[in-house]
């Protein structure tokens, strides 16, 4: 799980919840798949956390920081 990107990590959660809702699997594999979905979550509100603060850092420094693809002038 630690080499899969964001947006895969939101994929899987998202099959998670869907097998959760249907409620149609096996109390042991419920509870299996669920502590699966909080490690996801949490990985995934890790990486949020990190680029929130990046961001937060890009954004509050004096000089301008140009975007990937922009020439500098």
């Amino acid at each position: 799980m630690e080499n899969t990107t964001f947006e895969e990590s939101i994929a899987q959660l998202e099959t998670i919840v869907t097998q959760l809702e249907r409620g149609d699997i096996p109390l042991e594999e419920a509870l299996e798949v669920f502590q699966k979905g909080m490690v996801l979550s949490k990985q995934c509100q890790d990486t949020l956390t990190k680029a929130e603060k990046m961001l937060t850092k890009m954004m509050s420094e004096d000089e301008e920081v140009p975007f990937a693809g922009e020439e500098e002038a």
